[in-house]
């Protein structure tokens, strides 16, 4: 009968866990590929992945906020960035982050950058007030990637995004049109599922 003292015990446990953290790793090497790698470019799931990767990579972009919309096309290897973002280095760090991406063989940059101004600011921040204030709407404000997307260009307001129900885009729709020196507001808010 073998008899482990309190470090025994507590080394047989660490190199258990060690082992337990591990073994997706080792398992991958032993299969011949690595976590996380691309599918070969001419397979059917290349694309799909590419597409996921591509929404990773801009979601962990440290400068992208509610008030920035980063959209895509996956065109074979071929990534397109499209949207609005307030910062200019928002734009090159889009791009840059998804060039590094295993397989991207080019990267058509097509991101506007939205020209300063300090009533657009001001815009901004009575809307973020309007949407996420609102008691129906500020179960959004709490998620880690911002649902609403607030876009303000020379005083016109337009919501991307995706929202739970036709109910909350429409109520976002509504507190959007509330603040005052707002010229338009585009309700492009998409319903999850429909």
């Amino acid at each position: 009968m073998i008899r482990l003292t309190s470090s025994g015990v507590r080394r047989a446990l660490v190199s258990a866990f060690a082992f337990i953290l591990l073994l997706p790793a080792a398992s991958a090497v032993f299969a011949g590929t690595k976590p996380n790698q691309a599918p070969a470019r001419n397979s059917s799931n290349y694309e799909a992945w590419l597409t996921k990767e591509v929404r990773h990579q801009l979601l962990l972009l440290p400068f992208y906020t509610v008030f920035d919309n980063l959209e895509y096309k996956v065109e074979g290897s071929k990534v397109v960035l499209i949207g609005q973002v307030v910062r200019p280095v928002l734009k090159s760090d889009a791009a840059g982050a998804v060039k590094h991406i295993e397989g991207v063989t080019q990267v058509d940059n097509q991101i506007q950058v939205l020209p300063p101004a300090p009533l657009d600011d001001q815009i901004r921040r009575e809307e973020y007030r309007a949407i996420y204030g609102s008691p129906t709407l500020e179960m959004y404000r709490d998620r880690s990637v911002a649902p609403i997307h607030i876009i303000v260009d020379n005083s016109r307001v337009t919501l991307e995004g995706t929202v739970s129900t036709q109910n909350d885009k429409n109520i976002a729709g509504l507190m959007a049109n509330k603040v005052p020196n707002v010229f338009s507001v585009t309700n492009n808010l998409r319903v999850e599922n429909s």
